[in-house]
């Protein structure tokens, strides 16, 4: 008789965490991006330019690439069982200006190497 084929287990669930990540750290720099471009160039066209346009460009893209963010992160915090403090510092990271690099290099580090956020 020929031996069954089987898939090799998952250690731990890198294979569901993987693409989790991917997709965390794609939407961490977007958004990290559009929040810095929001706050360095639209804002300070609209206040001391007198230019609106940028912000009713850039902050909608940013509120909705935000939510995916969201969605993104606590989708990863799920698969990695990050502690409700963990998951709460990254969900907020995407609000504050350079945090949202910051975070995506914590959370990939401590990902990869097994250890919860």
């Amino acid at each position: 008789m020929a031996a069954e084929r089987t898939a090799p287990p998952s250690r731990g669930g890198v294979r569901e965490i993987a693409p989790a990540l991917l997709r965390y750290r794609v939407m961490a720099y977007v958004v990290g991006v559009m929040l810095l471009v929001l706050v360095l160039v639209a804002m300070p066209l609209r206040y001391f330019a007198d230019t609106p346009g940028p912000v009713a460009v850039v902050g909608p893209a940013h509120g909705f690439l935000f939510i995916v963010y969201l969605l993104a992160a606590f989708d990863l915090a799920l698969r990695a069982k990050w502690s409700a403090k963990g998951t709460v510092f990254v969900l907020l990271a995407g609000t504050i200006p350079f945090l949202s690099f910051v975070a995506e290099r914590t959370v990939t580090r401590k990902t990869r190497d097994g250890q919860p956020v």
